[in-house]
């Protein structure tokens, strides 16, 4: 199963506070070991919500607004894309992670294919399929 381990945002990653040497030493250990057990797919890092945006839907309606957005603890500061046998091997592997300070991370998986059942038409599965193999041959 596919998971997204999202870590919240924090005053001070909103601030702009970068990580020092010796979060971002610890953090590049732990990647590595998520790597080498072949659960981590994707991780990174995002900018504080200043520079960002959001597009809200109403109708035909779209409507731009700028960063940043309030609410510090419902933003997400960074996030991985895990695969792992179960959400309990997940927190197993979190646990492991050099967060402290009242770090809030949380785990959600991702919805698959099979997920959807019937409501998803062969038509859909197929081109589920063939975009998967597109984005994963442009790594």
């Amino acid at each position: 199963m596919r998971v997204m381990v999202i870590v919240k945002a924090t005053k001070e990653s909103e601030a702009g506070v970068l990580p020092d040497t010796e979060i971002l030493t610890k953090m590049g250990k732990y990647n590595e070991q998520l790597v080498k057990a072949g659960v981590m797919l994707a991780g990174d890092g995002l900018q504080s919500s200043s520079k960002g945006k959001r597009v809200k839907f109403s109708g035909e309606m779209r409507t731009v607004i700028d960063g940043p957005f309030a609410e510090t603890k419902e933003l997400i500061a960074r996030y991985w894309m895990w695969q792992v046998r179960s959400i309990d091997e997940a927190v197993e592997w979190l646990k492991r992670a050099p967060f402290d300070g009242g770090t809030e991370v949380e785990i959600r998986p991702v919805f698959e294919a099979a997920d959807f059942g019937e409501n998803l038409t062969p038509e859909a599965k197929e081109r589920d399929q063939r975009l998967r193999q597109e984005l994963a041959g442009k790594k």
